[in-house]
Protein backbone atom coordinates (compact mmCIF):
# COMPACT_ATOMS: atom_id res chain seq x y z
CA UNK A 1 0.00 0.00 0.00
CA UNK A 2 1.47 3.39 -0.98
CA UNK A 3 1.84 6.18 1.58
CA UNK A 4 -1.11 8.20 0.25
CA UNK A 5 -3.53 5.29 0.55
CA UNK A 6 -2.13 4.31 3.95
CA UNK A 7 -2.84 7.79 5.31
CA UNK A 8 -6.33 7.76 3.82
CA UNK A 9 -7.24 4.42 5.37
CA UNK A 10 -5.79 5.40 8.77
CA UNK A 11 -8.07 8.41 9.08
CA UNK A 12 -10.96 8.22 11.54
CA UNK A 13 -14.25 7.40 9.86
CA UNK A 14 -17.24 9.70 9.52
CA UNK A 15 -20.66 8.55 8.34
CA UNK A 16 -23.00 11.09 6.73
CA UNK A 17 -26.58 9.86 6.61
CA UNK A 18 -28.83 11.74 4.19
CA UNK A 19 -26.09 13.32 2.10
CA UNK A 20 -28.17 15.78 0.09
CA UNK A 21 -27.50 19.49 -0.41
CA UNK A 22 -26.18 20.23 3.09
CA UNK A 23 -24.22 16.99 3.14
CA UNK A 24 -22.50 17.87 -0.13
CA UNK A 25 -21.57 21.25 1.34
CA UNK A 26 -20.22 19.47 4.43
CA UNK A 27 -17.95 17.10 2.51
CA UNK A 28 -15.24 19.67 1.61
CA UNK A 29 -15.06 20.66 5.29
CA UNK A 30 -14.40 17.16 6.61
CA UNK A 31 -12.87 15.01 3.87
CA UNK A 32 -9.28 15.95 4.74
CA UNK A 33 -9.71 14.96 8.38
CA UNK A 34 -11.93 11.89 7.97
CA UNK A 35 -12.46 8.98 5.68
CA UNK A 36 -16.05 9.87 4.87
CA UNK A 37 -18.78 7.37 4.07
CA UNK A 38 -21.95 8.88 2.59
CA UNK A 39 -25.23 7.01 2.62
CA UNK A 40 -27.52 7.31 -0.37
CA UNK A 41 -30.60 5.34 -1.41
CA UNK A 42 -29.98 6.27 -5.06
CA UNK A 43 -27.23 4.34 -6.85
CA UNK A 44 -27.14 7.06 -9.53
CA UNK A 45 -25.66 9.46 -6.96
CA UNK A 46 -22.62 7.31 -6.20
CA UNK A 47 -20.41 8.93 -8.83
CA UNK A 48 -21.13 12.46 -7.55
CA UNK A 49 -20.45 11.42 -3.96
CA UNK A 50 -17.20 9.73 -4.94
CA UNK A 51 -16.11 12.80 -6.91
CA UNK A 52 -16.81 14.95 -3.82
CA UNK A 53 -14.46 12.83 -1.74
CA UNK A 54 -16.77 10.34 -0.04
CA UNK A 55 -17.10 6.59 -0.14
CA UNK A 56 -20.71 6.05 -1.27
CA UNK A 57 -22.79 3.41 0.51
CA UNK A 58 -26.13 2.46 -1.00
CA UNK A 59 -28.60 1.88 1.80
CA UNK A 60 -32.17 2.86 2.62
CA UNK A 61 -33.32 3.98 6.06
CA UNK A 62 -36.78 2.68 5.20
CA UNK A 63 -35.36 -0.84 4.67
CA UNK A 64 -33.47 -1.96 7.80
CA UNK A 65 -31.90 -4.97 6.09
CA UNK A 66 -29.90 -2.64 3.81
CA UNK A 67 -28.30 -0.92 6.82
CA UNK A 68 -26.45 -3.98 8.12
CA UNK A 69 -23.26 -3.07 6.25
CA UNK A 70 -23.19 0.20 8.22
CA UNK A 71 -23.09 -1.49 11.62
CA UNK A 72 -20.11 -0.18 13.57
CA UNK A 73 -18.70 1.52 10.47
CA UNK A 74 -17.90 4.89 12.06
CA UNK A 75 -17.63 6.44 15.50
CA UNK A 76 -18.76 9.85 14.24
CA UNK A 77 -22.07 10.33 12.46
CA UNK A 78 -23.87 13.31 10.96
CA UNK A 79 -27.57 12.51 10.64
CA UNK A 80 -29.19 14.74 8.02
CA UNK A 81 -32.01 12.46 6.89
CA UNK A 82 -35.56 13.73 7.45
CA UNK A 83 -38.23 11.43 8.91
CA UNK A 84 -40.57 9.58 6.61
CA UNK A 85 -43.62 11.54 5.43
CA UNK A 86 -46.27 10.04 7.68
CA UNK A 87 -46.84 8.51 11.09
CA UNK A 88 -46.25 9.75 14.63
CA UNK A 89 -42.74 8.29 15.01
CA UNK A 90 -39.48 8.74 13.09
CA UNK A 91 -38.93 5.17 12.00
CA UNK A 92 -35.83 6.10 10.00
CA UNK A 93 -33.98 7.32 13.08
CA UNK A 94 -35.06 4.19 14.94
CA UNK A 95 -33.60 2.07 12.15
CA UNK A 96 -30.38 4.09 12.23
CA UNK A 97 -29.69 3.77 15.96
CA UNK A 98 -29.95 -0.01 15.64
CA UNK A 99 -26.61 -0.02 13.77
CA UNK A 100 -24.76 2.74 15.67
CA UNK A 101 -21.73 1.54 17.65
CA UNK A 102 -21.48 2.12 21.39
CA UNK A 103 -19.80 5.38 22.30
CA UNK A 104 -20.41 6.98 18.90
CA UNK A 105 -20.73 10.75 18.55
CA UNK A 106 -23.80 11.86 16.57
CA UNK A 107 -24.76 15.28 15.23
CA UNK A 108 -28.44 15.40 14.31
CA UNK A 109 -29.98 18.21 12.26
CA UNK A 110 -33.52 18.70 13.53
CA UNK A 111 -35.91 21.61 12.98
CA UNK A 112 -36.91 24.71 14.93
CA UNK A 113 -40.49 23.65 14.17
CA UNK A 114 -40.34 21.55 17.36
CA UNK A 115 -41.00 24.76 19.34
CA UNK A 116 -44.37 25.34 17.69
CA UNK A 117 -45.89 28.81 17.75
CA UNK A 118 -44.22 31.23 20.17
CA UNK A 119 -46.22 34.31 19.16
CA UNK A 120 -43.00 36.06 18.20
CA UNK A 121 -41.29 35.48 21.55
CA UNK A 122 -37.55 35.00 21.95
CA UNK A 123 -36.85 31.26 21.90
CA UNK A 124 -33.71 29.84 23.54
CA UNK A 125 -32.88 26.16 23.48
CA UNK A 126 -34.33 25.71 26.98
CA UNK A 127 -37.84 26.43 25.61
CA UNK A 128 -40.07 23.34 25.98
CA UNK A 129 -40.97 21.71 22.69
CA UNK A 130 -44.59 22.13 21.59
CA UNK A 131 -44.90 20.77 18.03
CA UNK A 132 -48.11 21.70 16.24
CA UNK A 133 -47.97 19.40 13.22
CA UNK A 134 -47.03 15.83 12.40
CA UNK A 135 -43.74 16.82 10.74
CA UNK A 136 -42.49 18.51 13.89
CA UNK A 137 -43.78 15.71 16.13
CA UNK A 138 -41.69 13.20 14.18
CA UNK A 139 -38.65 15.43 14.72
CA UNK A 140 -39.32 15.55 18.47
CA UNK A 141 -39.53 11.78 18.42
CA UNK A 142 -36.17 11.53 16.63
CA UNK A 143 -34.52 13.81 19.20
CA UNK A 144 -35.87 11.74 22.10
CA UNK A 145 -34.84 8.45 20.50
CA UNK A 146 -31.29 9.70 19.95
CA UNK A 147 -30.99 10.99 23.50
CA UNK A 148 -32.21 7.66 24.87
CA UNK A 149 -29.70 5.83 22.65
CA UNK A 150 -26.88 8.03 23.98
CA UNK A 151 -27.76 7.27 27.59
CA UNK A 152 -28.03 3.54 26.94
CA UNK A 153 -24.89 3.20 24.79
CA UNK A 154 -22.50 5.73 26.27
CA UNK A 155 -22.72 7.72 23.08
CA UNK A 156 -22.90 11.48 22.62
CA UNK A 157 -25.50 13.37 20.64
CA UNK A 158 -25.73 17.05 19.69
CA UNK A 159 -28.88 18.45 18.13
CA UNK A 160 -28.90 21.38 15.70
CA UNK A 161 -32.40 22.82 15.36
CA UNK A 162 -32.40 24.48 11.96
CA UNK A 163 -34.99 26.98 10.69
CA UNK A 164 -35.57 27.81 7.02
CA UNK A 165 -32.49 26.72 5.04
CA UNK A 166 -31.69 28.91 2.05
CA UNK A 167 -29.00 29.29 -0.62
CA UNK A 168 -28.76 30.69 -4.14
CA UNK A 169 -30.82 27.78 -5.44
CA UNK A 170 -33.12 27.63 -2.40
CA UNK A 171 -34.88 31.00 -2.56
CA UNK A 172 -38.65 31.53 -3.01
CA UNK A 173 -38.29 32.73 -6.61
CA UNK A 174 -41.06 30.56 -8.05
CA UNK A 175 -43.42 31.58 -5.26
CA UNK A 176 -42.79 35.24 -6.04
CA UNK A 177 -43.23 34.65 -9.78
CA UNK A 178 -46.61 33.02 -9.08
CA UNK A 179 -47.67 36.00 -6.99
CA UNK A 180 -48.50 33.90 -3.93
CA UNK A 181 -49.71 36.32 -1.26
CA UNK A 182 -48.03 36.98 2.08
CA UNK A 183 -49.51 38.09 5.36
CA UNK A 184 -50.29 41.71 6.10
CA UNK A 185 -47.78 43.18 8.52
CA UNK A 186 -50.21 43.22 11.45
CA UNK A 187 -50.79 39.46 11.10
CA UNK A 188 -47.33 38.46 9.96
CA UNK A 189 -45.02 36.02 11.76
CA UNK A 190 -41.35 36.16 12.61
CA UNK A 191 -39.27 33.71 10.61
CA UNK A 192 -35.71 32.48 11.03
CA UNK A 193 -33.04 31.51 8.52
CA UNK A 194 -29.71 29.78 8.04
CA UNK A 195 -27.63 29.61 4.88
CA UNK A 196 -26.92 26.04 3.75
CA UNK A 197 -23.16 26.73 3.80
CA UNK A 198 -23.35 27.95 7.40
CA UNK A 199 -25.42 24.95 8.45
CA UNK A 200 -22.81 22.62 6.94
CA UNK A 201 -20.08 24.42 8.87
CA UNK A 202 -22.08 24.17 12.10
CA UNK A 203 -22.32 20.41 11.56
CA UNK A 204 -18.53 20.21 11.21
CA UNK A 205 -17.94 22.30 14.34
CA UNK A 206 -20.47 20.29 16.34
CA UNK A 207 -18.49 17.10 15.68
CA UNK A 208 -15.71 18.49 17.87
CA UNK A 209 -17.08 21.33 19.99
CA UNK A 210 -20.69 20.46 20.85
CA UNK A 211 -21.44 19.62 24.45
CA UNK A 212 -22.85 16.11 24.90
CA UNK A 213 -26.64 16.11 24.90
CA UNK A 214 -26.75 19.77 23.93
CA UNK A 215 -29.27 21.49 21.68
CA UNK A 216 -28.24 24.41 19.46
CA UNK A 217 -30.49 26.80 17.56
CA UNK A 218 -28.71 26.70 14.19
CA UNK A 219 -30.01 30.08 13.07
CA UNK A 220 -28.45 33.31 11.83
CA UNK A 221 -28.87 36.70 13.54
CA UNK A 222 -31.82 37.88 11.43
CA UNK A 223 -34.93 39.21 13.18
CA UNK A 224 -37.40 39.58 10.34
CA UNK A 225 -41.02 38.89 9.54
CA UNK A 226 -41.84 36.50 6.72
CA UNK A 227 -43.41 39.05 4.39
CA UNK A 228 -40.38 41.32 4.76
CA UNK A 229 -38.16 38.38 3.78
CA UNK A 230 -40.20 37.85 0.61
CA UNK A 231 -39.93 41.58 -0.15
CA UNK A 232 -36.15 41.41 0.33
CA UNK A 233 -35.82 38.55 -2.15
CA UNK A 234 -38.19 40.20 -4.62
CA UNK A 235 -36.25 43.47 -4.56
CA UNK A 236 -32.91 41.68 -4.98
CA UNK A 237 -34.09 39.82 -8.10
CA UNK A 238 -36.21 42.55 -9.65
CA UNK A 239 -39.51 40.79 -9.01
CA UNK A 240 -42.83 42.17 -7.85
CA UNK A 241 -43.35 42.11 -4.13
CA UNK A 242 -46.10 39.68 -3.08
CA UNK A 243 -49.56 41.04 -2.30
CA UNK A 244 -50.35 41.24 1.41
CA UNK A 245 -53.56 39.78 2.85
CA UNK A 246 -55.09 39.64 6.29
CA UNK A 247 -54.93 36.17 7.83
CA UNK A 248 -58.64 35.49 7.31
CA UNK A 249 -58.25 36.20 3.57
CA UNK A 250 -54.96 34.32 3.25
CA UNK A 251 -56.51 31.14 4.68
CA UNK A 252 -58.71 30.99 1.60
CA UNK A 253 -55.87 31.63 -0.83
CA UNK A 254 -53.08 29.18 0.11
CA UNK A 255 -52.76 25.45 0.78
CA UNK A 256 -53.05 24.08 4.33
CA UNK A 257 -49.37 23.10 4.31
CA UNK A 258 -48.25 26.56 3.27
CA UNK A 259 -50.57 28.09 5.83
CA UNK A 260 -48.99 25.97 8.57
CA UNK A 261 -45.60 27.59 7.85
CA UNK A 262 -47.26 31.00 8.12
CA UNK A 263 -48.89 30.23 11.47
CA UNK A 264 -45.85 29.90 13.72
CA UNK A 265 -43.89 32.91 14.94
CA UNK A 266 -40.67 32.79 16.96
CA UNK A 267 -37.34 34.56 17.25
CA UNK A 268 -34.58 32.01 17.80
CA UNK A 269 -31.86 32.81 20.33
CA UNK A 270 -28.63 31.57 18.74
CA UNK A 271 -26.06 32.68 21.34
CA UNK A 272 -24.82 29.15 22.00
CA UNK A 273 -23.39 29.05 18.48
CA UNK A 274 -20.86 31.70 19.46
CA UNK A 275 -20.26 30.85 23.11
CA UNK A 276 -20.01 27.06 22.78
CA UNK A 277 -19.38 26.15 19.14
CA UNK A 278 -17.30 29.33 18.68
CA UNK A 279 -18.87 29.70 15.25
CA UNK A 280 -18.61 32.76 13.03
CA UNK A 281 -21.32 32.69 10.41
CA UNK A 282 -20.39 33.52 6.85
CA UNK A 283 -23.87 35.01 6.36
CA UNK A 284 -24.96 36.40 9.76
CA UNK A 285 -27.99 38.13 8.19
CA UNK A 286 -30.22 36.67 5.50
CA UNK A 287 -29.62 39.82 3.46
CA UNK A 288 -25.93 38.90 3.26
CA UNK A 289 -26.74 35.54 1.73
CA UNK A 290 -29.27 36.98 -0.70
CA UNK A 291 -26.78 39.60 -1.92
CA UNK A 292 -24.18 36.84 -2.41
CA UNK A 293 -26.69 34.99 -4.59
Amino acid sequence: MDTKNKVRFNKPRLLIVGCGDVGMRLLPLVRERFRVFAVTSQPARCAALRAAGAVPVVADLDRPATLKRLAGLAQRVVHLAPPQQDGALDLRTRNLIAILPEGARVVYVSTSGVYGDRSGAATPETTPVAPRNARARRRVDAERVLRAWAVASGGKVAILRAPGIYAADRLPIERLQRGTPALASADDVYTNHIHADDLARLCALALFRAWPGRVYNASDDTRMKMGDYFDLVADAFGLARPPRLARAELEKAVSPMLLSFMSESRRLDNRRLGTELRARLRYPHVGDGIRAS
